[in-house]
């Protein structure tokens, strides 16, 4: 299938009614979203890891899609640095290269938290923040899932940063992530949404079908501007999936430990990676 845009490749496939937010982003986002990331070049923190209840760890998707984006900033000479709390951090500490380093965010109370955002941006002194599949609090700061269960007790405050740190960007799929506060207005307008979303906002929001999905979309935004594609390929995505499932993350839609994410199957999920390197071949 041939598509106009990478927007419209990250937003086929819609299990959750993600698409129907498009219309209050601009039409060229994953291009505005790639050129405020080189627009703020330097060392770049990326966090990610959503708990899964039924799962008791987090889900397949965020890390892959964090990593890709890691890689496509070492490509272009970064420092990057992946933030998480201790659900995800033996996977972050697994995926990352040897140049890049990875932080734990405690699991801890609101003022625990604030200083450590503060201390953290103090010492790291980071040029941009981005999350990936991060959840957020709600206005009434109770952080859910699609379910609209509360996994407070299981969720690093990471937010926090973003609160006070000035250049940021977003990626989610579901309306309850780090950066769909953008949009926590009109989220509730659509009954497929959460009624309760993100209160968290970035300065750039990139939505996807899949969280993943969106840190491809990233890279390509990032390879159509400088002329290198810097997408993994369909293998390297699939070794990394399978990687991730032994670590024990699960699919976030059934909770299993199995080489699925948001419940496409390893072929379903690296169809819109082969449509970007087409489209960027094009």
């Amino acid at each position: 299938m041939n598509y106009e845009s990478i927007e419209d490749i990250l937003l086929q496939r819609d299990k959750r009614g993600i698409a129907i937010l498009r219309q209050y982003l601009p039409r060229d986002y994953v291009s505005q979203t790639a050129q405020y990331v080189l627009h703020n070049l330097g060392t770049t923190v990326i966090t990610t890891g959503f708990y899964i209840l039924s799962g008791g760890t987090v889900e397949t998707d965020g890390p892959p899609g964090a990593k890709a984006i890691g890689n496509a900033l070492e490509a272009l000479g970064q420092k990057v640095i992946y933030l998480t709390d201790r659900y995800a951090k033996p996977i972050m500490d697994t995926l990352a290269s040897p140049t890049e380093q990875t932080i734990e965010f405690p699991v801890t109370d609101a003022d625990k938290s604030a200083q450590f955002a503060r201390e953290f941006l103090g010492d790291i002194r980071p040029s941009l923040l981005i999350s990936i599949e991060r959840c957020s609090p709600s206005s009434d700061g109770i952080y859910r899932n699609m379910l609209s269960q509360d996994i407070s007790e299981f969720t690093a405050k990471i937010d926090r940063i973003f609160d006070i740190f000035p250049r940021s960007i977003g990626i989610g799929d579901g309306g309850n992530e780090i950066g769909m506060g953008k949009l926590q207005a009109v989220i509730p307008n659509h009954p497929k949404l959460p009624q309760k979303p993100s209160a968290t906002t970035t300065n750039q929001l990139l939505i996807s079908s899949v969280s993943n999905w969106g840190g491809w979309g990233l890279v390509a935004g990032l390879s159509h501007i400088t002329g290198k594609n810097l997408l993994p390929t369909i293998e390297e995505e699939q070794d990394r999936l399978r990687a991730c499932v032994k670590l024990g993350l699960v699919d976030g839609f059934t909770g299993e430990t199995k080489p699925v994410v948001d419940g496409f199957s390893s072929n379903e999920y690296t169809i819109p990676l082969q449509e970007l390197h087409g489209f960027l071949q094009a």
